[in-house]
């Protein structure tokens, strides 16, 4: 056996606070999250205060907190004891967060009010759009997996669902938990690797939203603006079907926002999502390219089979001029995957669809951002 330690309280905390909250990726000591500390006969015992009693991740972050210490500190045990955040400690962990979310500067809003980071021009993150121009092509499936397959190649990603009339990404990406509210803060659920919010975790899934215009862009720019997103490396949004408000809210609110056109084989389909990508170069917004979903499906013969016809989406980006970045294959498991909350992304990384998935996320990786920032560009 080894030469036994015994960390002292200096050390203790600065272990403590370095452990990482893995729901909201931040150190435990950024968070306040590290409460009284005290050692005795040996003993040592840290508190975890948890910002609400349902946190997710307790158990696990509790093990990791403990597991950290007992490296440095062998010469006696180690407790962690649990406690509720004080209204004053969220008070304050709500002001870090909104710290760390905004970027005081002049170049978003006007009066110099502060802005989200991802939203200020010099941040790297990429906010796409998943756009089609009717229902029913598999919008929200390509979302969803496409948000799954660019986090298993290694990127920060947030999904925000801005179908607030047709909600499904909380269905199809199957949560544990609801997002957690601070205040006039929101914490985007954290599952598969990613982070949702969606109008469908604070409405019943059965319950419409009947709301005019100003309601909906109200609540789609509180979704981008008053939640924790951090810096992901990608944004990537479900939009509406068609050209409505959600468009205009977006181009308004995300002006670098990069559109990725879901269609169909059939023609008829592919005549529709046109309108979509013209409206988008409409409202300014760069169209980066096509993907095509229910491509074939592939029966126990082993060949390809057509199902919805072929060739909508060459044509569609040959229209637009930008690429036909993928073609989805038609598979029941995709489809089965979405209404169990099990995306296929997650529960067979290798069958032809996961793989279409991966090879659609590293064409989007290569693309870039559609506009660069340049820092000796700006005026002061």
């Amino acid at each position: 056996m080894g030469e036994e330690k015994m960390a002292d309280g200096a050390q203790i905390r600065a272990v403590a606070d370095a452990v990482i909250d893995p729901e909201i990726e931040l150190g435990l000591g950024v968070l306040g999250m590290i409460g009284a500390i005290s050692i005795k006969d040996g003993t040592v015992d840290v508190t975890l205060a948890l910002p609400v009693a349902a946190w997710p991740g307790a158990d696990d972050l509790e093990r990791t907190l403990g597991e950290s210490l007992r490296e440095i500190h062998t010469s006696g045990d180690v407790q962690v004891t649990r406690r509720v955040m004080t209204e004053d400690e969220r008070l304050n962990l709500r002001a870090t967060l909104r710290r760390m979310m905004s970027s005081e500067g002049d170049h978003g809003h006007a009066h110099g009010d502060p802005v989200p980071r991802f939203l200020d021009p010099e941040s790297t993150t990429r906010v796409l759009g998943i756009s089609s121009g009717k229902g029913g092509v598999g919008k929200s499936s390509v979302t969803v997996n496409l948000a799954i397959a660019l986090a298993h190649a290694g990127k920060r990603v947030g999904v925000l669902d801005a179908d607030v009339y047709g909600f499904s990404v909380p269905k199809m990406l199957g949560p544990l938990h609801d997002p957690i509210i601070l205040g006039d803060t929101v914490l985007p659920t954290a599952v598969h690797g990613v982070r949702c919010l969606s109008m469908g975790f604070f409405v019943p899934d059965e319950q419409p939203v009947i709301w005019r215009g100003p309601m909906l862009h109200k609540a789609i720019q509180q979704f981008i603006t008053e939640a924790y997103w951090g810096e992901p490396d990608f944004l990537v949004i479900d939009m509406p079907p068609g050209t409505g408000d959600v468009a205009l809210t977006l181009s308004e609110v995300l002006p670098r926002v990069e559109m990725y056109v879901v269609t169909t084989p059939q023609p008829a389909a592919q005549r529709v999502a046109q309108r979509s990508a013209w409206a988008a170069r409409k409202l300014k917004l760069s169209v980066r390219g096509v993907i095509e979903n229910m491509s074939w499906f592939t029966g126990d013969d082993a060949k390809r089979y057509e199902l919805f016809g072929s060739g909508g989406g060459e044509e569609l980006a040959g229209a637009l001029g930008v690429p036909l970045l993928g073609k989805i294959p038609f598979v029941p498991a995709l489809r089965e995957g979405g209404d169990q909350g099990s995306p296929i992304t997650v529960t067979d990384t290798d069958c032809e669809v996961s793989r279409a998935f991966q090879e659609l996320a590293e064409r989007v990786i290569a693309q870039g951002p559609a506009r660069v920032y340049r820092q000796e560009l700006r005026l002061s």
